[in-house]
């Protein structure tokens, strides 16, 4: 009975946030299903918003409408997060930038791109570009993953990934029955409350965090950028990361700088900014400074000199 009251709950909650949050954008076919695509904004190229592993289009709301006002901008829902549909394929990177090329082509978004990814979608970006080297024009990566931090960062980090697994199986499992929204775990932000608290983004965030590995030996293997225009967008490495102890904060915030550092080598045309005072999701601490990347690798794919400062309609 308490699972059943359980059940009408969340799904009483899941449609009374959509309902006064509406989808906004549109959903797009891509084979037999649908992800869903918010764009606005007109220009070239296009500038595409990948999120971090698990988060929804909707964490891009401080960024997208800026880069909005100098050219067309889109955030997406990958397969089963937010709006869209389950896919029926693998949760790999490689896969997830297949899909995400037909996503463009279909809605007819013409290239190149400039691809901006956070976190795991650093992988997702790289092997898009790796895939489809003639439709980008450039790429920023926002607190990027590195493919070998798994096996670089602390053995303690290994036990604290097997933690953190666990409790994303809790929120997937627990998610139909409206526990995680009970316990206050779906935050207090309505838009992405209510893209991000239902089962099937639970779902394919454990997905998503179980072919991590399989996502980075793909991404390891794409090589160079060449001269691609690149920024690299990194935390502050004195900043406290939740859920670490000190000791292993710092060591792993050390070795997190290291490998920020080695992303920038990635391309001949490069720039990497650390973003001070902020944490890992710099799109929402420091958004000023993402806008400014975005618009710096917008500025060398359009050939306009870096020093001349960004011009809004």
């Amino acid at each position: 009975m308490i699972l059943l009251v359980g059940f009408f709950y969340e799904n009483i909650s899941e449609a009374r946030d959509r309902r006064f949050n509406p989808m906004g954008g549109t959903r797009v076919d891509i084979g037999g299903y649908e992800l869903h695509l918010r764009c606005s904004g007109e220009g070239n190229p296009a500038v595409v918003f990948d999120s971090g592993l698990g988060d929804s289009y909707a964490s891009w709301w401080k960024v997208r409408p800026q880069i909005a006002r100098v050219t067309r901008a889109c955030s997406y829902d990958r397969g089963g997060i937010g709006f869209s549909d389950s896919s029926p394929h693998p949760r790999t990177s490689r896969v997830l930038a297949e899909e995400l090329h037909t996503l463009l082509h279909n809605v007819g978004i013409a290239p190149p791109y400039i691809l901006v990814g956070h976190s795991m979608a650093g992988f997702d970006v790289r092997i898009f570009t790796s895939l489809y080297p003639k439709e980008v024009a450039g790429i920023v990566l926002v607190d990027s993953s590195h493919p070998d931090q798994q096996k670089r960062f602390p053995p303690a980090i290994n036990d604290m990934d097997r933690s953190w697994m666990r409790e994303a199986e809790f929120f997937e499992f627990t998610m139909p029955f409206g526990i995680p929204r009970l316990l206050g775990f779906c935050g207090h932000d309505v838009k992405l409350r209510t893209a991000e608290c239902n089962f099937h983004t639970a779902r394919e965030s454990v997905a998503e965090l179980k072919n991590f590995s399989e996502s980075a030996r793909q991404t390891a293997a794409t090589g160079s950028l060449g001269d691609l225009p690149l920024v690299v967008l990194s935390h502050d490495p004195n900043k406290p990361q939740p859920d670490l102890p000190a000791d292993l904060d710092k060591i792993t915030n050390e070795d997190w700088s290291q490998m920020q550092q080695e992303l920038t080598h990635l391309s001949t045309r490069s720039t990497q900014v650390v973003a001070e005072h902020s944490g890992h999701y710099i799109q929402l601490d420091r958004p000023e400074l993402v806008i400014q990347g975005v618009l710096t690798v917008l500025n060398e794919a359009r050939g306009i000199p870096a020093a001349a400062p960004p011009m809004f309609h």
